[in-house]
């Protein structure tokens, strides 16, 4: 191809379809994609393994087993979804957005299947059943969460809009985590015990409410940015892995987010033990829920300004950084009162929602440097390979979660839990948290090397069709 025709190829990849401007709806519909990713998703990561543990009574150990496995191969049923995707043509409802449509109703009927209970079957039988189901919806999650995922950044091109995507994106995953974590506990439990009547029950409903959300979805978002050009591409493989090995930032996001996945999805899964067992309340998990993301909710509108001024991976950083500090004083001083550990813990949360608000704004800025670096534009591609590595962190945080509980003498068997136990669920849910958060204040200070300066350096560069070869 000759260079006249590269760079024609280039304007059509970058030209921008002549419709309505970008605005609230799109932000709105894009909110909707995460409201109805994370109906399942929190539902799944807070409640599916005390499920198995009380319900199917598989031991926390085997569980966490089934949650490495299954979740590894997420991770590649990831990558190999994103390349399909970047295969395929355009349609004129855009390139991602049949896909939500399409793969969304497979999505949630699998999701209720994982809370059906066959009564009087034996244990070989749960395990596989719970084997077989969570490993089909994982797979079915991939199908619409690749191209949501992939989808913002042909939404819009400017910098500000994907950081406006990312935060309201960041909105929707809170206000399902407000629904699922206040009224989940009050649906799912019955006199502080497990009851698979109303798991089933809660299936169904938040199954509806997730589809409703992916509609909404397909219809208010518009993807305005044609990729077409970038099919030229499809098939060199070699030359995408070569770039995704160039890119540095690409890599050290994905460390970072493969840490931080691995805390989100631990904690999310002991927590249920420690209000249900440490504090003895499991009804308590809907002011925990609801204070937290009230936390969040209040760093939205300081996001913006702080980011602005110094950056998002400063201001990220930071805020991992306060969220260490008030998760190691909440270690050193046991024996809190139930609601004082609420209102402390909500501060780390509010720490660490700087890092949330801005994550996939990192993320189309790392796709936005593999096209600096390889000149091809493979959004589907880059965005799973980042979702691996959050898979890999979900796959490792669910084995790991799994392991420590069970490590710890969790015994499903016994109404009141030993001291010994009591103690390791507030030492997972506290000290835990506060190295992890601090790992990732310092990867993101001193490895990921995209500051305020060098991002709008990437943007001009782009802009203006410069290119490594």
């Amino acid at each position: 191809m000759n260079q006249t025709a590269s760079l024609e190829n280039t304007r059509q990849m970058d030209s921008e379809i002549e419709i309505r401007k970008f605005g609230l709806r799109d932000k709105i519909g894009y909110l909707f994609g995460d409201f109805g990713n994370d109906f399942f998703f929190i539902l799944v990561s807070s409640f599916l393994m005390v499920y198995y543990t009380d319900v199917f009574h598989i031991s926390a150990g085997i569980v966490g087993v089934l949650f490495l496995i299954a979740r590894l191969w997420d991770a590649v049923a990831d990558v190999a979804w994103g390349r399909f995707i970047d295969s395929r043509k355009r349609s004129p409802q855009g390139k991602f957005k049949p896909w939500i449509f399409r793969m969304s109703f497979p999505l949630i009927l699998s999701g209720v299947l994982m809370f059906v209970q066959i009564p009087n079957m034996s244990e070989g039988f749960y395990l596989a059943y719970a084997f077989v189901t969570y490993l089909i919806w994982g797979t079915f999650y991939s199908t619409v969460n690749i191209p949501y995922g992939s989808m913002a950044s042909v939404i819009t091109s400017d910098p500000v809009e994907r950081t406006q995507l990312s935060t309201y994106r960041t909105m929707g995953g809170l206000f399902a985590s407000v629904i699922i974590n206040v009224a989940g506990p009050q649906i799912l439990f019955i006199d502080n015990e497990v009851n698979a009547g109303r798991f089933m029950l809660g299936a169904i409903l938040f199954g509806l409410l997730s589809l409703s959300c992916y509609m909404a979805c397909y219809r208010m978002s518009t993807e305005r940015i044609d990729r077409s050009g970038s099919q030229l591409n499809k098939t060199n493989v070699w030359r995408s892995f070569k770039g995704l090995t160039k890119n540095k930032p690409l890599i050290s996001i994905l460390v970072i987010s493969l840490v931080f996945m691995m805390l989100t999805m631990l904690t999310g899964a002991v927590n249920v033990y420690l209000y249900k067992n440490y504090f003895g309340n499991a009804s308590v998990l809907s002011i925990v829920g609801l204070v937290q993301v009230v936390a969040i909710l209040a760093a939205i509108p300081l996001s913006k300004p702080l980011i602005a001024r110094f950056g998002k991976k400063e201001a990220a950083a930071a805020g991992m950084l306060f969220a260490a500090a008030v998760n190691l004083i909440l270690y050193f001083i046991p024996g809190l009162d139930v609601g004082v550990f609420i209102g402390i813990s909500a501060l780390g949360a509010f720490g660490s929602a700087f890092f949330n608000l801005v994550i996939w704004a990192f993320v189309t800025d790392v796709i936005d440097y593999h096209e600096y670096v390889t000149g091809m534009r493979e959004d589907g591609t880059v965005y799973s390979v980042y979702s691996f590595a959050r898979k890999v962190g979900q796959a490792l945080a669910g084995g790991l979660g799994g392991i420590a509980i069970t490590a710890i003498g969790y015994n499903s068997a016994l109404k009141t839990q030993t001291q010994g136990t009591l103690d390791g669920l507030y030492l997972l849910s506290t000290l835990v948290p506060a190295i992890v958060f601090l790992i990732v204040a310092l990867l993101l200070a001193f490895v990921y090397p995209l500051n305020k300066k060098r991002t709008a350096e990437l943007v001009a560069d782009l802009a203006s069709s410069k290119r490594i070869e």
